[in-house]
């Protein structure tokens, strides 16, 4: 089915991604009822609500007709559960016209509704509910690339070797006596060359290039897959056909984009016999001289969106979806608006790693006046099952993959890195736990073996510790109920291209983008109709066990505990933005900090004595001792956050 997603971002600036639902521009929103975050058009950093991440139906499993209701409007009046306040902004990612090659990222047109998922005057229906409930709306913007399918690039195929659109693309004359060979050997995200060749032919079906002929093959970039042209952001054709793109949803209600590729649209294509393996993956260089990413010129985008996102009233705001280098996130967010902060999604559940990733979004904050907080996205492994390995595994099987890795390139041959790769630097405090769950994913979940139940405890910690951080937290679709990673898709069930271009390497993403549990019975439970075709991906046995209708009824469920604390975040937290976060304890088990007069702390492997004072709320129970004196002293377990009033 369509990956189309919906986020809900949250008022303190907390975001969550929510489930994948086949029913036309639709959100199921349980998960508004945790207080989630938008980014807020002022540059200052705010502590609110976000987005919400809905499923876009792909292949086996789509409705026959797309349902013509309005899912967030609906919900909110018919279902109990959903309660909207505190929701800020929907955030609907790609929901346009798509082979779906990549769940929705190869746009066929940017200015229109999949016509499975719904038109646009269902797209205004939604704008327009939303909008009177007081709810901001977030869409997906995907600038780096089109599809192969966009006017634009058949234009530039049918119009054979000399056509105009050729020039909105990275087209290039491949090597070799007929240009047979790719233009060099840089590699594609998603695995393989990043070059596809343009096999020109007339209408006879007579070649135009190559043997025979005296003109070389062309090639065309695409820095994802096959079906992901990159655009020229050279040509000012493509930065007007984007403005016009900002104010045709401005123009519908639109009030955010989430901008997927950030760093990706300037590139530096002179040096094309610069050979690969010279250039840096991760992490990029500081100085912004990659050829492909986070170069300085992307910045002049940005600022001509600003301007055009700044002549409206209200004015508009912009993510960065911006994998760089810490020390250069801050330019996003100074000129988009906010950039998003992955480094608390990389951290292993470590306390060195955890403050590490705390210190980045603190200086990001103090760099630019916002900052973001991440566990998860649609694109890595859940939490859950990410902090299911001890850090013993995770460093062993850290070290079994550089030493593949190794002995693959001595052997000569080509190995592409992971997607999500990080520095395989020992000194990195991060991505060790996220080495192993791909690893254990590549196994089909049967090694190393993953431990569920502290993978989820480690996870609820966490939680608690990003809520109790200034500025956004974004929860991706999944997460608040505690949904494990699902590792053994079978092969002819797989989508995404990751899984086809790289499998040696990782097997995708499809895992942590299962259709969510809405209901513990049904075929789908509650995906889709009851008894309709089987979801695009497979759901697990036992998944109904997370189901929304069953952690909402257990007052200590994950999905319980993210209700109540984002509940305090905005009652309680919020107060404290002003303030500074003071450090209380920072050693290699606890980590401890005070903000607005309340304290996180957080045990990381050990058990934890509280100081006096009022718990507000805790990851785990507590356990009860007495001290000396016979006063009673709250103890924390091991791997678990407490929420404390200390006693003055």
């Amino acid at each position: 089915m369509r990956q189309n997603t919906a986020r809900i971002a949250f008022g303190t600036e907390e975001a969550l991604q929510v489930g994948q639902r086949p029913d036309h521009l639709a959100v199921r929103t349980h998960i508004a009822l945790l207080d989630l975050t938008a980014a807020a058009p002022p540059r200052r950093t705010q502590q609110g609500v976000g987005g919400v991440d809905v499923g876009r139906p792909s292949g086996p499993g789509v409705l026959d007709e797309p349902r013509r209701e309005v899912g967030v409007v609906r919900r909110h009046e018919d279902d109990e559960e959903v309660d909207l306040a505190g929701v800020d902004a929907v955030w609907l990612s790609p929901f346009y016209p798509s082979a779906l090659a990549d769940g929705g990222y190869d746009v066929d047109d940017y200015r229109d509704v999949a016509p499975e998922i719904g038109t646009l005057a269902d797209f205004d229906e939604l704008s327009d509910a939303l909008h009177a409930a007081g709810i901001r709306l977030m869409v997906d913007l995907v600038p780096n690339h089109s599809s192969n399918r966009h006017r634009w690039f058949r234009a530039a195929l049918a119009g054979g070797p000399d056509a105009p659109e050729r020039a909105l693309y990275h087209v290039r004359e491949g090597r070799g006596e007929h240009g047979e060979e790719p233009p060099n050997d840089w590699r594609s995200m998603f695995g393989g060359s990043i070059w596809e060749r343009i096999d020109d032919v007339d209408d006879a079906g007579r070649p135009l290039t190559g043997p025979g002929t005296d003109r070389p093959y062309q090639w065309y970039l695409h820095m994802f897959a096959l079906e992901q042209p990159d655009l020229n952001w050279d040509n000012p054709a493509v930065r007007e056909d984007f403005k016009e793109t900002l104010r045709f949803w401005c123009d519908r209600g639109v009030d955010g984009f989430r901008v997927d590729v950030a760093p990706g649209m300037a590139k530096d294509l002179t040096d094309l016999d610069r050979p690969w393996s010279e250039i840096p993956w991760w992490p990029l260089p500081e100085d912004g001289s990659h050829p492909m990413f986070d170069r300085p010129e992307v910045h002049d985008i940005y600022r001509e969106w600003r301007e055009v996102l700044d002549s409206y009233d209200p004015p508009r705001f912009a993510v960065a979806e911006a994998g760089v280098p810490a020390s250069r996130r801050h330019l996003y967010a100074a000129s988009a608006g906010q950039a998003f902060n992955f480094q608390m999604q990389d951290a292993d559940f470590t306390a060195a790693s955890y403050a590490w990733a705390i210190d980045a979004g603190l200086a990001d904050e103090a760099a630019s006046g916002s900052t973001t907080w991440v566990l998860g996205c649609h694109d890595v492994f859940r939490v859950a099952s990410r902090y299911a390995f001890d850090m013993d595994t995770a460093l062993e099987e850290a070290a079994a993959e550089q030493e593949r890795e190794r002995r693959a390139r001595d052997g000569g041959e080509e190995v592409d890195p992971a997607h999500d790769a990080v520095s395989d630097d020992n000194s990195y405090p991060a991505g060790r736990q996220l080495l192993t769950a791909r690893r254990w994913v590549l196994a089909d979940g049967t090694a190393p073996v993953a431990d569920a139940a502290a993978g989820e405890r480690r996870a609820r910690a966490g939680a608690l510790v990003v809520m109790a951080l200034p500025g956004a937290m974004y929860v991706y679709q999944g997460d608040e109920l505690g949904l494990p990673e699902v590792p053994d898709i079978p092969e002819d069930r797989l989508q995404d291209p990751i899984a086809f271009r790289n499998r040696a390497v990782e097997k995708g993403r499809d895992g942590c983008r299962v259709p969510l549990p809405w209901t513990v019975q049904g075929s789908s439970h509650g995906f889709g109709p009851d008894g309709a075709t089987e979801p695009h991906l497979p759901q697990p046995a036992g998944w109904g066990e997370h189901a929304v209708d069953v952690e909402v009824a257990d007052p200590d469920s994950t999905l319980s505990l993210y209700r109540e604390g984002l509940r305090l975040r905005r009652e309680l937290w919020g107060a404290g933005n002003q303030g500074e976060l003071t450090w209380l304890q920072r050693d290699e088990q606890v980590l401890g900090f005070e903000r607005g007069g309340l304290q996180c702390w957080t045990a990381f492997g050990t058990d934890l004595e509280l100081p006096a004072g009022e718990v507000l709320l805790a990851s785990a129970p507590l356990d009860t001792i007495e001290a000396d004196g016979g006063a009673a002293v709250s103890v924390l377990p091991a791997d678990a956050t407490a929420w404390l009033r200390p006693a003055r």
